[in-house]
Formats: C-alpha cells, structure tokens, sequence
C-alpha cells in the first residue's frame, strides 16, 4: 500500500514523474534531485547490500513480484481495494512507490525518516474489514503492525528473489539485504523485523498460512496482468510481468491462480533488462545524487579538519 498518491500531487502540479523507460536526458523529478541535499549519509551507502538490490534494473519486476505478493494478506488487499486507486492511476501509484525505496535506500536519514512517517500518515484514513481464512469478520487498519510486517516481509523477499534471478552479486549476500533493510521496517513500524533470509521465508511461510484468496485477489491480479500502460512500456510490460510469475514458488503461484508461462520468461526478462541497462546505465539518477551528497559531505568534513593558519585560515593541502 505504500506510495498512493503522491504521484497524483506531482501529475497536478505538472512535475515529472518517474518512468520506466525515461531517456538519460529526461529531467528527473524534484524529488531524485532533491537526494543530492542533506547532512549524513543516510542508513546504507555504496557498498551495502540495499544499494546494490534496491539500485539495480531488476526493480522493474521485483515491484510486480511484490504487488503480487502483497495481495495474499486478505487484510492488505481489503485496504488496497477499499482505497487505492492503481485502476484509475498505475503511473500515479508506481511513481510513489519508487519514490519511497529511493528515499528510503538512497536520502539521508531524515528524508528516510520523512518519507516513512509520510506513508504512515496516509494510511492513518485505511481502515475497514476483511473476512479471514476462518471466515470471521476481522478489522484492519494498514498502520497496524501485522499488515506492515507483511509488507515489508513481501517486499523484501520480493527484491531479493528477483535479484537473484537477474541481478549481480550482493555484498554479504540474501542475509545482509534482509538485515540491513530491517531498518526501513522499523522506521514503518515493524517491531523486530526479520533480519535474515531465514527467518524472514518462515514468517511469510506463516502468513500464507492464513491466505485466503477471493474475487478482491482475482481483480488484483488480473488488473496486474494487464494495467494499461501506455507505448513501449505497455508493449515490454507482459515479459516483465511473466519473469515475475515465473520467479514466483508454486505455492504462490497456485494461491494467486497463475500457471508460470510456457515461454522462457526468465530468459526473455533477462534480455528485457539487459536492454534497459545499455540504455539507461547501471547508475539510477537516485544514486548518482545520493553520491554527489557523499562527495560533498567528504569535502565539507576535509575542509573541517585541515589546521586553521595564524591568520584564521584553514591551512591548503599541499601539492607534491
């Protein structure tokens, strides 16, 4: 449920939004550029499993894989039914979503801080009832702690289960992905999130468990199937949506009602991204942004720690 309507507020107020297929020379929104302020480093940094996951192309699928996911809490899809409006605005949707994973993972902490408490604002009015897999009429409301611990478990093994399928090595590997990213659950609100791979496929073993699919999962995904979007990334969006099938457990799979393609759809996502990584590069504008605000915070604590002269002058580096 993170990320509703915020891309609606930048559509009205004529601001760029993110796109899939946005050319080197777009204008990237305020928000990406506005990663390039702040004063620290943020949570993680170069060299941290959530910079080398959360930056990489395969994104692209890890996001359906985990909006696929995330429909199996009947409690997350009553919300998302109930108040999202994905049908009349996915761009809308998916734009707010990438802006919270890229604040998230690449701004500092305040803006990490910011963004998070900005989600949980919005879900303060996501509120009403589902029916559970005992048939039992049950509140829910999306700021409550199992609902956001089944997102943030979603999510996570979402990314990590598409980047093993297409992405490079991570630093630490699966474990320290889940532990580092433990942080962002916090900072939603998940009190002791699962901090590794293990613990975290046991939790969501449990809450499948209790999964009841119903005709609100089944709208879901078929509108997953086929949102609608518009040009080239409407044309590529079935391969991508087939990778994220195909990367799915059988289990999974048969609880959302999908078969896994009788195409190589691995294959064909892997080309799809490779595609995508000659044209875009391997450095989102997010991190290069993140890492002008390394470079200058690098030469702003330089500065600070050269010896000052008699006059009162920091004393100049001396050149050999």
């Amino acid at each position: 449920m993170t990320g509703a309507g915020r891309g609606r507020d930048a559509a009205a107020a004529g601001r760029p939004r993110w796109s899939p297929l946005r050319r080197r020379d777009d204008e990237p929104p305020a928000w990406t550029r506005a990663l390039a302020d702040g004063e620290d480093a943020g949570y993680f940094g170069p060299g941290s499993a959530v910079w080398a996951v959360n930056g990489a192309l395969p994104t692209l699928v890890a996001g359906i894989r985990a909006l696929l996911l995330q429909t199996l809490h009947p409690g997350a899809m009553a919300g998302v039914h109930d108040h999202s409006r994905y049908r009349e605005d996915p761009l809308g949707r998916l734009d707010g979503t990438v802006r919270w994973v890229a604040t998230t993972t690449f701004g500092d902490r305040r803006a990490a801080a910011a963004a998070c408490a900005s989600v949980s604002r919005r879900h303060e009015r996501v509120t009403g009832t589902y029916v559970d897999a005992r048939g039992e009429v049950r509140p829910y409301a999306a700021n409550d702690e199992d609902l956001l611990r089944w997102v943030h478990d979603a999510f996570t093994e979402a990314f990590i289960g598409a980047h093993e399928r297409w992405g490079g090595p991570i630093p630490g590997g699966p474990d320290a992905y889940v532990r580092e990213w433990a942080e962002t659950g916090r900072l939603m609100g998940v009190r002791e999130p699962p901090t590794t791979l293990a613990a975290l496929r046991a939790e969501l073993d449990a809450f499948l468990a209790e999964a009841r699919p119903d005709e609100r999962v089944a709208e879901a995904v078929r509108f997953l199937r086929r949102p609608g979007l518009p040009g080239v990334v409407g044309r590529l969006y079935p391969i991508l949506f087939g990778g994220a099938v195909a990367s799915l457990g059988a289990r999974e799979r048969t609880l959302l009602g999908l078969r896994r393609p009788w195409w190589p759809a691995i294959t064909l996502t892997r080309a799809v991204l490779a595609i995508g990584v000659r044209r875009f590069g391997r450095m989102s504008p997010s991190e290069q942004n993140a890492r002008a605000r390394l470079a200058r915070l690098a030469r702003a604590s330089e500065s600070a720690s050269r010896p000052r002269t008699a006059g009162g002058a920091r004393a100049q580096p001396r050149r050999s």
